[in-house]
């Protein structure tokens, strides 16, 4: 204890008492002590592994570290600040997502003005939609745009309000919801790079794109007189498919058969001329001998359908009288 206080007499009120007094070299070892504590505490700094840390001396930009653990110089002459490059930001218009799960609550009320939107044909849409991205470019993302969120928003509703306002309400909320969201981030990238922010717009996507709640009773007529409409002209359709493609069969096939037979009785009738050619050649060279033959074949097909047959010699005279031909001694 004596090596650590000193005691020295004070007195009050006609009383003495005995203060200890602290020795400075303790003091001293305390405040060296802290001195290297805060060096350590501010010399170090750790960056996680989606992040990269943007050094800055005196408030100018220095350099850039990766992932890990890194030295800086203390006591705030460099300040270090994370940027996450590898998480996607997600912004919301026309509502907003109030607990995220299996069952996600979203709250709307209060963000209908930026979702309410006028279309290239005057009618209205209520518009949500969502824009993510990364950040590209730590050091533009930090010192080139002041209020960097709030840049994001505005650029991202008012792209999104001039490509609606390019297309007709159908296309808006049926026909074309995916181009347009194409076509919103392509303009969306454009603008943010113009004003060098250092985002990466990931996608746009449309969430849920319906009329004003006013129109919409009108609006679902519309829709299913449009559906009534497709389905009346998709039957017509099928039965024109049915109809036509069957008729056109059946043309061809007779189409088919006529030139089958036409081919058919051609080929026949050269055959037949040309059966006759070599007939008519095998004639001219010996005449006797053909007619003899053609006689002979005349007579093998016509003799086997007679039922009766009489063979008379050409040179006997008045004999057919006398034979008796018929059944029953009748002469014919």
């Amino acid at each position: 204890m004596d090596m650590v206080y000193q005691r020295r007499t004070v007195q009050m009120g006609g009383e003495t008492f005995q203060i200890p007094a602290v020795n400075r070299r303790w003091v001293l070892s305390i405040i060296g002590a802290i001195l290297v504590l805060i060096i350590l505490v501010t010399s170090f700094y750790q960056i996680g592994p989606d992040e990269v840390g943007v050094i800055k001396r005196f408030g100018a930009y220095v350099t850039t570290t990766q992932p890990g653990l890194h030295l800086k110089l203390p006591f705030g002459i460099e300040t270090v600040t994370k940027v996450r490059v590898k998480y996607v930001f997600k912004e919301e218009f026309g509502f907003r997502t109030l607990k995220a799960g299996v069952r996600s609550q979203y709250a709307r009320d209060k963000s209908l003005e930026e979702s309410l939107m006028l279309t290239g044909d005057l009618n209205s849409a209520v518009v949500e939609w969502i824009v993510q991205y990364k950040v590209k470019d730590p050091v533009a993302f930090l010192f080139h745009v002041r209020g960097i969120t709030k840049t994001i928003r505005d650029i991202s509703e008012a792209v999104t309000r001039q490509v609606v306002g390019d297309r007709s309400v159908d296309e808006v909320i049926i026909l074309s919801r995916r181009e347009i969201a194409l076509e919103c981030q392509e303009k969306i990238q454009k603008r943010l790079d113009t004003y060098e922010t250092g985002i990466d717009v990931v996608t746009v996507e449309l969430k849920d794109v319906n009329p004003p709640d006013p129109v919409k009773p009108s609006f679902n007529e519309v829709n299913e007189a449009k559906q009534e409409k497709d389905k009346m002209v998709n039957e017509a359709w099928e039965a024109y498919n049915k109809a036509v493609p069957k008729a056109e069969g059946e043309a061809e096939k007779t189409i088919r058969q006529a030139e089958g037979y036409a081919l058919n009785r051609v080929n026949r009738a050269q055959g037949d001329a040309n059966k006759f050619q070599a007939i008519w050649a095998e004639y001219s060279r010996a005449k006797d001998v053909t007619r003899r033959r053609l006689y002979l074949e005349a007579l093998s097909n016509v003799l086997p359908n007679i039922q009766k047959k009489v063979i008379l010699d050409e040179d006997a005279k008045s004999l057919v009288p006398l034979l008796q031909l018929g059944k029953g001694g009748e002469t014919k």
